[in-house]
């Protein structure tokens, strides 16, 4: 199949301005991965496996890595600002399986920033502060957090890549300074290296425990493949990609294990589950007992802040797309006069994150950092399987190419991780994530049902527009 020239393409419309080298590439990969997950969920995931802390994370390195091949042969085939919902159609060609994967991946996003919502209310804030919160305030602060991000996300964001740079080195400083204060600790004669290996065996078996916490610790890997987006803004996109974002994922992975090492060497398992989304705080406050905690707590903030807003920014101008391209109601897609926002947008999306903040219930940041991994995972498993189909289309510029079996065991693993009885998943996060794509589902009809009785044309949509 002959296709056209990226160059002679570009020439044909304005490019946007290639502003990123490798190094502020780096740094965009490494602040979109480090973030909500392992600042709140250490704690749950250590519930899980048990005191060997470190192997969940590592396994879900390597299941993002395994997909990481696979978003870079495609942004090397089509370096262009898209993402999963383009690949699907350029693979599958059926309109419904896109609307979909990129309504599944907004919903990911609601599902993160209400996971960040509720370690903001119920850990960061109020260790910021040096105050108690009974649970039902933590609902309250939850809900004004996300109404308070709405109104940013109203008002306009504009974030540059050198202000991710900033952001990026906040949330590794908090990192750090676990890893700092687990070194010390083992200096000073502290910590108990045997619970590096024991895994939770009560009431499973170890593969069970290993693959149940594998699954929630993946969270806390995701925002890797948001990288593709800025392909267009990067200088030589085909050559610097696939070097700088495996770089990432390792430097990323190699934070985390880090922080679980010196979690479990500092506590015990039961320790970490016991203190939750403070299981982190908990580590320095038993290795450093002299370090100031407000420090690491606003730091904490700033990461779960920043994580849901990027989160939300994402859903709503991806409903936003969606509705203007017509796959939604086109009342999703109005824009404020005054402040060129798309204020529906924002307010629906806001809407269902005060609901899921309101209404999971108990372990909320459990549940819903799972189901934002459960979601990503099917649409990771939909892209590793479209890089295969996509193998037909050739190019005539030189690009990357996965060896073939990375994406095959991306999409095994990644589907693995998505099944009932096998992940070892709570089933409430089914139940959340059916319900979301039950309700884009039913929209979708009813919109198409909706345009057939105006007689307008049900036409086809334009997935570059509904780039994440």
């Amino acid at each position: 199949m002959v296709t056209e020239n990226p160059a002679t393409a570009e020439e044909k419309k304005p490019a946007l301005n290639r502003v990123m080298g490798s190094k502020l590439l780096f740094f965009f990969v490494l602040g979109d991965i480090l973030g909500t997950g392992i600042y709140t969920l250490t704690g749950n995931v250590a519930g899980k496996v048990g005191g060997a802390l470190w192997l969940p994370f590592l396994a879900a390195f390597v299941v993002a890595f395994l997909t990481a091949f696979s978003y870079l042969e495609l942004v090397g085939k089509y370096p262009r600002a898209a993402g999963a919902a383009l690949y699907t159609n350029r693979a599958f060609n059926i309109q419904f399986l896109t609307f979909l994967v990129a309504f599944t991946v907004m919903c990911s996003g609601i599902t993160s920033a209400s996971t960040a919502a509720h370690g903001f209310g119920g850990t960061y804030l109020p260790q910021s502060f040096d105050i108690e919160i009974s649970p039902w305030v933590v609902a309250i602060i939850a809900v004004v957090f996300m109404l308070a991000l709405a109104a940013i996300n109203f008002i306009g964001v504009s974030q540059s890549v050198k202000a991710n740079v900033v952001l990026t080195c906040i949330e590794l400083s908090g990192l750090l300074i676990i890893i700092g204060v687990g070194v010390w600790a083992v200096l000073q004669g502290q910590g108990e290296p045997s619970r590096l290996t024991e895994i939770n065996t009560h009431d499973q078996n170890a593969w069970a425990a290993v693959t149940a916490a594998t699954s929630l610790a993946f969270f806390a890997m995701v925002g890797f493949e948001d990288s593709v987006n800025m392909a267009e803004e990067c200088r030589n996109p085909v050559q610097i990609f696939p070097k700088v974002l495996l770089t990432g994922l390792a430097t990323a992975a190699a934070i985390y294990i880090l922080v679980a090492v010196t979690s479990s060497l500092l506590l015990s398992a039961d320790e970490l589950e016991a203190a939750g989304t403070s299981s982190l705080l908990k580590v320095i406050e038993v290795g450093a007992p002299g370090f100031p905690l407000r420090v690491f707590a606003v730091i904490g903030l700033l990461a779960v802040i920043n994580s849901a807003l990027i989160n939300m920014l994402m859903a709503s101008r991806l409903l936003y797309g969606m509705a203007n391209e017509g796959v939604l109601p086109r009342g999703f897609a109005t824009v404020h006069p005054f402040r060129r926002t798309p204020w529906v947008s924002i307010g629906v999306t806001t809407g269902i994150a005060t609901l899921l903040v309101l209404f999971v219930g108990s372990s909320a940041v459990s549940k819903l950092g799972s189901t934002t991994g459960l979601l990503l995972l099917l649409v990771f498993t939909v892209v590793n399987i479209a890089v295969l189909v996509l193998r037909r289309e050739k190019m005539e510029h030189k690009h990357f190419r996965a060896p073939t079996w990375a994406p095959v065991a991306g999409a095994v693993l990644c589907l693995y991780l998505t099944i009932p009885g096998l992940s070892g998943r709570d089933p409430a996060q089914y139940y959340i994530a059916g319900i979301l794509i039950a309700a884009g589902i039913v929209l979708y009809f009813v919109n198409r049902a909706w345009l057939r009785a105006r007689g307008e044309d049900v036409r086809e949509f334009d997935p570059q527009a509904l780039k994440e």
